[in-house]
């Protein structure tokens, strides 16, 4: 059994659909224009005036029973002594069979070099502002928004070929913090830590309520649930 357990637990009671969690962590970890490793699902039902409004946040689950894992022919995803499913790049061959294998679609494969902002030479004004390089180089950082923290325990900005995902801030766990999604959550709907600790609000919260996930029909034991409803 891992060391711990780590899982999320949304409470859509609290969700206010504002997104500030996908805002949160495109900044932490410098995800590219047109991924999000933290998303939503958005469902309108009926016919007006009876009409009902979902707004799920969405994220890779850390399953269990990871099929990205199970099917991953060079072991580049696999699972750590907490739990956590992570990538290595440098074994990474870009062959996406845990893109396909992943039942959520929180997987995303670099098909383009990330950030083309870098390639942008034309500024906003002429003759007033910046390119987003000439920023970038005056910083020291790859792009003009940049978080080096990232780089402490994966790769800053992910190159073309490999696929990327959601390590549920596993720089940030190294050090105590929380996810940088839970942190920035306005209505704390977002609770995190250890399941195998009886004592961890995830696990108080998990005891309180009756949690969902997503298909569970699918058998690959998540740990992000949900309890209540948006």
């Amino acid at each position: 059994m891992p060391r711990k357990r780590y899982a999320m637990v949304i409470d859509l009671h609290r969700c206010v659909g504002c997104s500030a969690c996908d805002i949160a962590c495109k900044r932490e970890n410098n995800v590219p224009h047109g991924f999000a490793w933290s998303n939503h699902i958005i469902e309108t039902r009926g016919k007006f005036p009876d009409t009902k409004y979902r707004y799920i946040p969405t994220l890779c689950n850390h399953c269990d029973n990871a099929p990205c894992v199970a099917n991953c022919p060079t072991t580049a995803m696999h699972k750590d002594e907490n739990g956590l499913t992570l990538h290595d790049p440098d074994k990474c061959i870009g062959c996406r069979t845990c893109q396909l294998s992943c039942p959520y679609n929180v997987i995303y494969f670099n098909e383009d070099t990330p950030h083309p902002i870098r390639k942008d030479r034309e500024p906003a004004i002429a003759g007033c502002t910046s390119t987003a390089p000439e920023v970038a180089e005056r910083a020291g950082v790859p792009i003009p928004v940049y978080n080096p923290e990232r780089e402490s325990t994966y790769a800053g900005i992910r190159p073309r070929g490999i696929i990327e995902k959601c390590t549920f801030c596993d720089h940030r766990l190294a050090r105590g913090e929380m996810p940088a999604c839970v942190e920035a959550c306005p209505a704390d709907a977002r609770i995190f830590g250890d399941k195998n600790d009886s004592t961890s609000n995830v696990s108080r919260a998990l005891a309180k309520y009756t949690p969902r996930t997503l298909r569970p029909e699918m058998g690959t034991e998540p740990n992000v649930y949900y309890i209540r409803d948006y």
